[in-house]
């Protein structure tokens, strides 16, 4: 199959979100849905006890997603964003070891350094993770394979485990897509210039105190992150009103620290902290090089304006990779996060994929 772009007009667009409305509209009534399954439990993954939901129509292809971070999870928020999807698909949402009601069976009440120290997060253990996570899925569902999704982070964990084991799955769907995540200093050079453009005093006297990358510090980093999400933000069409308040189960105290903890647990293990003696998950790290062969068909979903995970990286990367099928998609009014046109399009392309 040639390999296909996708650059979405405003019509084109607007066609994809005439689709989703259509499938929200025909959302089947609670009479339709009483065999649907509603499963919500903890699983025995590699000798650690982890959060996984699975919900929708068992009779339709199953979707896993791999959410971002690490340390973000989408389950407290998956009823909002694709509840609607359940007439089409069995959906399975994962807090990933160190996230939410995962890293809650083993929080601490500090998260200390010894903490820290004595509990590492590695790719290849979160890689390890995710094919078990897969496997379970597909023998629970008595499913021959699934369509595998990931977010950001979520997206870099994808393609260790899409290339990995192949077997377990129709094709990958990466929004946001993570290939090159040690170039601090690539997005202090972007997000220098906007400020500079937009004369921006108050992000560049931010931008001087942090200096140029690289850092030692994973807070740094976060520094640096927080001035290039608000210059996303201010581009992007936002997501609907309340996709990201918790839901009812999962807004509570408990669940907020886990959270919360989990994110920060998370995050600088992948960043890393030299003072505190933690190593980066994502040193070393690079798809161009090491993962451009893949067995299944690959789906690329790229915001306009992601400065994180920029369209001239991720384009790169889709140029290179030799795979049975791809297709990249360019949203215009999108940026790294989620909208509705980055959910339309997930849902179009995975309609799309051929299933057993």
């Amino acid at each position: 199959m040639t390999p296909q772009t996708i650059v979405l007009s405003i019509g084109l667009l607007l066609l994809l979100q005439l689709t989703f409305a259509h499938t929200a509209a025909a959302t089947p009534s609670m009479q339709d849905t009483t065999h649907y399954l509603h499963e919500e439990k903890y699983v025995t993954i590699n000798g650690s006890e982890q959060w996984i939901t699975i919900k929708g129509n068992p009779t339709k292809p199953a979707i896993l997603f791999f959410h971002g971070g690490p340390g973000s999870p989408i389950t407290p928020y998956a009823d909002n964003v694709y509840k609607t999807w359940e007439k089409d698909f069995v959906l399975i949402q994962w807090d990933q070891r160190g996230t939410a009601r995962t890293f809650g069976k083993v929080a601490p009440a500090e998260l200390t350094l010894e903490y820290l120290h004595d509990h590492p997060l590695t790719l290849s253990q979160m890689t390890a993770d995710g094919i078990a996570v897969a496997e379970y899925a597909i023998k629970q569902l008595k499913k021959d394979k699934l369509i595998l999704a990931g977010t950001s982070w979520g997206s870099l964990l994808g393609v260790q485990v899409a290339t990995a084991r192949p077997d377990l799955f129709y094709a990958y769907i990466g929004h946001s897509q993570i290939v090159q995540p040690d170039n601090d200093s690539l997005l202090f050079n972007k997000v220098y210039k906007i400020a500079k453009g937009r004369d921006d005093r108050d992000a560049l006297d931010k931008l001087k105190m942090l200096g140029r990358p690289p850092y030692e510090r994973a807070r740094n980093v976060g520094q640096l992150y927080r001035i290039l999400k608000k210059y996303e933000a201010a581009r992007s069409t936002p997501p609907p009103a309340g996709w990201f308040v918790e839901t009812q189960e999962y807004s509570n105290e408990q669940d907020e620290r886990n959270r919360e903890m989990g994110d920060d647990y998370s995050f600088v293990h992948f960043i890393g902290d030299k003072p505190l003696g933690v190593s980066a998950m994502r040193t070393g790290i690079d798809l161009l090089r090491d993962n451009t062969v893949f067995k299944i068909p690959v789906y690329l979903i790229q915001g306009e304006h992601d400065i994180l995970t920029s369209k001239e990286t991720t384009r790169r990367y889709f140029d290179k990779l030799q795979v049975p099928a791809k297709k990249y998609v360019l949203l215009p009014n999108a940026a790294h996060g989620f909208n509705q046109s980055v959910v339309t399009a997930q849902f179009v392309i995975a309609r799309s994929i051929k299933v057993k």
